[in-house]
Formats: C-alpha cells, sequence, structure tokens
C-alpha cells in the first residue's frame, strides 16, 4: 500500500497512517457485512482511482476472485465511487451489478480524515447466497452499518488504539451488542457459550454485561470498577477476564455512527486453552533452566573435587592431567549456566567464548594475551556444548605446545558465520608445529577429543597447519543454522 500511494497519490504520512489503522480493523467490517471491501484512492491529477487494499470476507462467499490491489479506474466509470468522494456520504443507490453470472451489490464508503475524504470503501456483497436473515445476521448488518458510518464521519477506527489483530478477537469468535446503558440487546452463540464457561448460569440477554462481568470475575478491589465500565463498552479497550473454569478476552467498541454513543460492540473470544497451553510451556521453561542450573552447580562441584584431588597429588604429570579435566568440565559448566538464563535452548556465544578463553589464559598469566574476533553469533545447545570444549582444547594446547617457558606472544581465536557455516580460526605466532606433525593422526588427547568433537558430533571439518610466518594456524568449518537476527 505505501508504494501504490506514494506513487499514484500525494497523501502524506499521517494520511497514510490512517489508511494503515483502517486496514488494520476493517476485517470487522467486512465479516459484519458479509462482504467484500475494496480501497480505491483518487491519483495526484483527479482522473483515476487507485485500489490499494482488498479484504475478503470469513463469514460469507467473495465476489472478487481475482487480487484487486493496483487496479487503475478511470473517474465516471463507477459513479458510487464519484458520488462517495464528491459528497462524503455513503452511496447505497443503484441495482445490483452481474459479475460472471453472481449479482453483487455495491456499495461506498467515504474515509474520512479530519474533515477530508482520503478515499473511498466500495463493499461488495454477493447476492447468490442470500437468505432470510437470522437473528445474528441482523444484528452482525446493524453493527456493520454503525461502523460505516463512523468511519464516514471519521471516527472509526480509534488512533489511541493499539490492537494486535492477529491476537484480538474476531466477530465469529463471539459478538455481543449492548446498548447506551451496557444493557445486553444481543450475544452470539459463542459469546454465550464463553459466559457460561466463566460460571453464569443464564441467558445474557438483559443483563448488565459489565457489572455481570465483574460478578463472575475474582474480586479484585478497585479493578473491579474499571471492569464494569470496559465490558459496558465506554471506551474502546481490550482486557482479558478469568473466572470460574474458563478465560476469555474481551474488546469494546463504542458505537458512535452520528457523533452520539447509542451503544457499544463487544467481541470475545474463549481463551481458555490457550492460556492454559501457555501456562504449561512457562512452567517447562522453568523446570528446564533449573535442570541447566543444577547441571551447571554439579558439573562445578566435579571440576571443585578434581581441583582437590590435583592438589595433592604428587606426580606433576597427573596434577597436569587432572588440572584439564577441570577446564574441560568449567567449559561445559559455563554453557550450562548460560542455557539457565535463557527462555530458549539457543545461546550467544560470544560470550561464552570470552569466558573459556580467559579460564584457559590462566595457564600463562600475563604471558600471552589472548583474545577473540569476530562473532561466533546465537547457537543451539547442541552445538554450544560440543565446541565449547573443542576451543577449551585448542586453546589450551596452543598455550601449553605453542610457547616456551617464559615466551610472550599473542593468541587469537577469530570467528565468521557465512550462510549456514561457522568458520573458527585459533592462531598463535608461537614456535609452530613439530617436524612430520600430522594432525589427524596425532595422538595427544586433546587433538583426539578436538577431532572426535568437530567430525563426529558437529558434522564439521578440522585441520591444523603452520602460520603464514610463525606460529600454528587451526582452521573448523562447521555447519550451523543461519544467524538467527535480534
Amino acid at each position: 500500500m505505501n508504494d501504490l500511494v506514494r506513487q499514484h497519490t500525494d497523501l502524506g504520512p499521517s494520511d497514510l497512517e490512517w489508511l494503515h489503522l483502517l486496514v488494520s480493523e476493517w476485517q470487522l467490517l467486512s465479516d459484519l457485512s458479509f462482504a467484500d471491501l475494496v480501497l480505491w484512492v483518487p491519483t495526484r491529477d483527479g482522473a483515476r482511482y487507485v485500489s490499494v487494499a482488498q479484504m475478503r470476507p470469513n463469514t460469507g462467499p467473495t465476489s472478487y476472485q481475482d487480487d484487486m490491489v493496483g487496479h487503475l479506474v478511470p473517474r465516471g466509470r463507477r459513479p458510487m465511487l464519484d458520488a462517495a468522494l464528491d459528497e462524503g456520504r455513503i452511496v447505497r443507490e443503484g441495482d445490483p451489478e452481474w459479475r460472471e453470472e453472481v449479482p453483487v451489490r455495491v456499495e461506498s464508503i467515504p474515509v474520512r480524515r479530519e474533515g477530508r475524504v482520503l478515499g473511498v470503501i466500495a463493499r461488495n456483497t454477493n447476492l447468490l447466497t442470500v437468505r432470510t436473515p437470522s437473528r445474528l445476521e441482523l444484528t452482525y448488518l446493524q453493527s456493520a452499518s454503525d461502523l460505516a458510518q463512523m468511519i464516514a464521519a471519521g471516527s472509526f477506527p480509534f488512533p489511541a488504539e493499539q490492537v494486535d489483530m492477529d491476537a484480538s478477537p474476531r466477530a465469529g469468535d463471539g459478538l455481543i451488542r449492548l446498548d447506551a446503558d451496557g444493557i445486553v440487546q444481543y450475544a452470539s452463540p459463542n459469546a454465550l457459550s464463553a459466559y457460561h464457561r466463566l460460571g453464569l448460569a443464564t441467558d445474557l440477554v438483559g443483563l448488565h454485561l459489565g457489572q455481570t462481568t465483574a460478578d463472575l470475575a475474582p474480586s479484585r478491589g478497585p479493578v473491579d470498577e474499571a471492569l464494569v465500565k470496559l465490558a459496558s463498552g465506554w471506551a474502546p479497550r481490550e482486557t482479558e477476564v478469568e473466572g470460574g473454569d474458563g478465560v476469555i478476552q474481551l474488546r469494546a467498541i463504542p458505537l458512535k455512527p452520528k457523533g452520539t454513543r447509542i451503544g457499544s460492540l463487544v467481541l470475545l473470544r474463549d481463551v481458555t486453552e490457550l492460556r492454559r497451553r501457555e501456562r504449561e510451556l512457562i512452567t517447562k521453561d522453568a523446570t528446564i533452566r533449573e535442570i541447566h542450573h543444577r547441571v551447571k552447580n554439579n558439573l562445578q562441584t566435579v571440576a571443585a573435587l578434581l581441583r582437590l584431588q590435583a592438589r595433592r597429588m604428587d606426580s606433576d604429570k597427573a596434577r597436569g592431567a587432572l588440572e584439564e579435566a577441570v577446564r574441560r568440565v568449567g567449559s561445559i559448566a559455563i554453557v550450562h549456566e548460560t542455557l539457565s538464563q535463557n527462555l530458549d535452548e539457543r545461546v550467544q556465544f560470544d560470550d561464552i567464548a570470552d569466558r573459556v578463553i580467559a579460564m584457559v589464559a590462566e595457564l600463562s598469566p600475563g604471558r600471552v594475551a589472548a583474545a577473540r574476533r569476530g562473532r561466533f553469533g546465537i547457537l543451539t545447545a547442541e552445538t554450544a556444548t560440543p565446541l565449547s570444549m573443542v576451543l577449551t582444547e585448542l586453546v589450551q594446547n596452543a598455550l601449553e605446545h605453542g610457547f616456551g617457558p617464559g615466551q610472550r606472544g599473542e593468541l587469537a581465536v577469530t570467528a565468521e558465520r557465512v550462510g549456514d557455516r561457522l568458520l573458527v580460526t585459533v592462531e598463535d605466532d608461537g614456535r609452530g608445529l613439530p617436524e612430520g606433525f600430522d594432525p589427524q593422526r596425532a595422538g595427544n588427547l586433546g587433538l583426539q577429543i578436538v577431532r572426535t568433537l568437530v567430525v563426529g558430533e558437529l558434522g564439521g571439518t578440522f585441520d591444523m597447519r603452520d602460520g603464514d610466518e610463525t606460529g600454528t594456524r587451526v582452521l573448523l568449518d562447521i555447519p550451523v543454522p543461519p544467524p538467527v537476527k535480534q
């Protein structure tokens, strides 16, 4: 719609915003009218109309099989559009049109904002299935007529009301029509069923909806008065009410077709099962986070025990092996600690990498400067856990074997996301690889762990070679899902 309005008209940003607000709300008008809606806006030269939006009803057959958006119509071809635009009134005159052997009743509703008519809504009703209307259909049509008059007067939609139309109740979910005093004149079967679930044992017709809703909901003190007003339809608002065995979502729409409030339309939906599932998911998420938290605590306990055992070792080799085990356990604990703070099974791995590098860098305090470059991004737990261990082994291996006693240097861990691949380089400026060294066959336990995790668990590739001038370079190529945008 933005492109069509800017290309063909002189409407400003505020007018365009009003049209967007209208289009976000007009599914209600379409459903209540049992009719298709097409929004026509005059072009900047006034010689034509351009259709910028279209809506089909959920409550009846469509009268347009084709997409009308983008069509241009010369002024004069559709007199009802001209009359609605020029006179600023709803035009209903004329006989039905025949489209592919289908009779269609056409009406035109001017779209007014701050005294100016911005465009015209063509309301097209398929008359092929017309039958004697029920009480529900009559209520729908009367409510649609009131909304159409409010659009023509510029009082609908409500600018201050921000509604999520995907989550908001629709006409078919449940509809209640109130008079000016908040007394129920009509309640659809779905609306009545929803109130029965709240605990209502009688019919709704004749009851004051606001007071009835407040009586069914648990006592909430001063909030009750606000609930009474909202459910009475005094202002355009949306809320949820919980009572008995159910939860219903309410949306009130005051009806002021001639500037004075004559009643209200209340849309409602039974969201009991939806809220129950949401509570189950919240409970499940909390349980998963608690599990990660306990796993982290257990791993830290294991690391502490290994550290105590290492201090009691007389053999330097045994003490070093236990300290390596402490760092391996610690790297996994860092991942579980991060997962315990998240709502899903994904982690920002940059923070984990920084903590792993800092933890392993304690092997050579002040001698080797270790740092991360680039971004790992967000990874799943299935990728983050083995990758944290791989990173621990590679950094530890570089610090232990790449630099001699007292030797200073630098170590860099570089990460880059390329499509669905994660490229990781661990590079140092130490003494390089020994003569004839084969990283794919080396028996070092750390490198065995790296090969097993990278190739077997992560499905990636691992290579180790001399640096360009000095030192060693380790290359990892790991498949990962595309990065998640934040």
